[in-house]
């Protein structure tokens, strides 16, 4: 009795070519990949502070021409496929108690068309208040505070 490996093929070539038309392309082969951080800010469940966390994100940006021996299907998801960013941290550590936390998974994917443009908050303020018309408050020139006189005083007594 002969084993019962798979049958032996006498021409490599027709079962390479046979393996790369069946088989369908990655979703990485259609994006190229790039880390970066993103400020978010949110808010502690235990303490119930908010504060401002640089979270890891992938963008993947679809590339220019489809990667050779794409089938039809891979034509199709080409066409369709658009720029994104994926969230890789799920847990950040509070700032405040330091108690680790998850961030709310229904942002852990963004497509960049939901936020290329968008303006940042004191853009969104400023047109606010000029929409209401309320008078832009100018911003009050930074009056230091004065020291306090234990660092004024001149030092006697010191040797």
């Amino acid at each position: 009795m002969r084993g019962g490996g798979p049958p032996a093929v006498t021409n490599p070539s027709v079962a390479v070519r046979c393996y790369h038309s069946c088989m369908a392309l990655d979703e990485r082969d259609l994006f190229t990949e790039k880390p970066e951080i993103r400020p978010g800010r949110y808010q502690c469940i235990r303490c119930r502070r908010t504060a401002e966390y640089g979270i890891r994100w992938i963008r993947r940006s679809k590339k220019n021409r489809l990667p050779a021996g794409a089938s039809e299907e891979d034509r199709a998801k080409f066409a369709k496929a658009r720029n994104y960013l994926l969230r890789l941290d799920d847990q950040v550590t509070c700032k405040a108690c330091g108690k680790r936390f998850e961030i709310p998974s229904q942002h852990s994917l963004m497509i960049a068309d939901q936020f290329a443009g968008l303006p940042n908050e004191e853009e969104l303020e400023r047109e606010i208040s000029a929409a209401s018309g309320d008078p832009a408050p100018e911003p009050a020139p930074e009056v230091k505070p004065a020291l306090p006189a234990r660092f004024t005083r001149k030092s006697t007594g010191w040797k």
